[in-house]
């Protein structure tokens, strides 16, 4: 009969029992669905509110950018001539010129072997005092032509008054005249000569001018004033002179004023202008904010795995001497300022509750967008795009507050508006509320996920 039972159990229920079975299954899933229903359409059971004060006081609005720093003007110090270095110059304490030295204009920087400069400048000497010789034996030559055509010129004035007769045969008067003619032209080409020893004593002189040039360029000499920043050669290294002078030293003209060349995106570019403030740090200095001022924007930009930025050139004092060139500075552009306003977190302006999270009498067709409140109508005429909504907390559900917004950074944004004061909490986004109490769990259903960071 027992097994009987256990195969066919309903079978030996009366049917005042099997109606009463019913309605108690019925009666539960009844129940867990009720149950259910309302803890999925009831969040503010297990979600609660993450609120923070609105809060008055300054605010910056800047741009963030890299860049290095970079001496105001650099000399680059090269070489005109070929050879080795054989010698480095003193500095203006009278050490050996080295990384870091300060030098005056003029002040010996290196010494290139002279040598075959010197020969030159020998050879360019011995060959001007030849052409000058030459310029003397031209005009000594030039006067004795002068001479010869003073006597075939009376020799033919002479034949002349006689003419072809019996006391001057024709042969003579011929002879006279043909010598007379020569002689004139002996001595234009004296003078030809002599011009010819004049200009090759020019050239003898722009050889040696050249020679001596070549021979005082072996004694590289700074053009500047300033610090040496960098020395690229050393003692018996060959420095060869060709189209392009080789670099001996790197000099900056003046370090108590330094740059900073900052890369700004070109999104950003628009609200840089030259004058604007600037403050920046290095890694070299933490805890030390510099300050600065656009100088100048150059308009040659580069692209970077296709990011377009411009160099912005940052003018800033140095003369306590702490900045040096080539560190790494962290710059903030000052965009806006502004002195005691009204601000909430950046993300109470994102956060947008659920439809059925907003006060019944601010709702407008269960969308998730912003309410509208009574200050929207206060903030018509505004700047669609400045415009933004708060929400505060009244009871179970929250109230929307419209503001305009002003300057923003990272963290914070100026607001506007009449039913705003400082220390009213508005929401920032949603939290779980803690395990354990009464309205925090459902025995029937699990809550859906909603994250306990908020939605933004």
């Amino acid at each position: 009969m027992l097994k009987n039972f256990i195969n066919k159990p309903l079978t030996y229920l009366s049917g005042r029992s099997w109606k009463a079975l019913s309605l108690i299954i019925l009666a539960g899933v009844i129940a867990v669905t009720a149950a259910s229903w309302f803890w999925y359409h009831n969040p503010s059971n297990s979600v609660s509110f993450r609120t923070t004060p609105v809060l008055r006081g300054d605010l910056q609005a800047t741009i963030s950018a890299t860049g290095t720093v970079e001496p105001e003007e650099v000399v680059d110090v090269g070489a005109q001539v070929a050879g080795k270095i054989v010698a480095f110059g003193k500095d203006k304490d009278g050490k050996t010129v080295d990384y870091g030295s300060v030098v005056e204009a003029g002040t010996v920087l290196a010494q290139i072997d002279d040598a075959l400069y010197a020969a030159d400048v020998a050879t360019a000497k011995a060959q001007l005092a030849q052409a000058k010789a030459n310029v003397q034996r031209a005009e000594a030559d030039l006067g004795q032509l002068k001479a010869k055509l003073y006597q075939a010129e009376r020799d033919w004035l002479r034949a002349k008054k006689l003419g072809p007769s019996d006391a001057l045969s024709q042969a003579d008067y011929d002879a006279a005249l043909s010598a007379y003619e020569i002689a004139k032209a002996n001595v234009n080409v004296g003078q030809a000569a002599l011009v010819q020893a004049k200009d090759a004593v020019a050239q003898a002189e722009a050889t040696l001018r050249r020679a001596m040039q070549n021979l005082d360029y072996c004694t590289i000499r700074s053009p500047v004033k300033g610090v040496i920043i960098d020395r690229r050669v050393n003692i018996g290294q060959t420095v060869v002179a060709s189209l392009n002078a080789p670099s001996l030293f790197l000099i900056a003209k003046d370090l108590t004023r330094i740059q900073v060349w900052a890369a700004v995106n070109e999104a950003d570019i628009g609200n840089i202008r030259p004058g604007q403030r600037v403050t920046f740090t290095v890694d070299a200095f933490p805890g030390v904010v510099f300050q600065g001022e656009v100088g100048k924007v150059r308009l040659n930009a580069t692209m970077t795995q296709n990011v377009v930025t411009y160099t912005v050139e940052v003018n800033t004092d140095n003369s306590d001497g702490k900045l040096i060139p080539y560190l790494t500075a962290n710059l903030n552009f000052i965009v806006a300022q502004r002195r005691d306003v009204l601000m909430v977190p950046n993300a109470a302006l994102r956060w947008t509750p659920l439809p059925d999270q907003i006060d019944p009498r601010f709702r407008q067709g269960q969308q998730r967008t912003a309410g509208v409140s009574s200050a929207s109508a206060k903030l018509e005429g505004k700047e669609p795009q400045r415009l933004g909504t708060v929400w505060l907390v009244k009871g179970r559900y929250v109230q929307p507050v419209a503001v305009r917004r002003g300057v923003s950074d990272d963290s914070f944004t100026e607001i506007q508006s009449s039913e705003l004061q400082e220390g009213m909490p508005v929401v920032v986004g949603e939290q779980q509320k803690e395990a354990g109490t009464a309205s925090a769990t459902s025995p029937f259903a699990p809550q859906p996920f909603r994250g306990s960071g908020g939605r933004h």
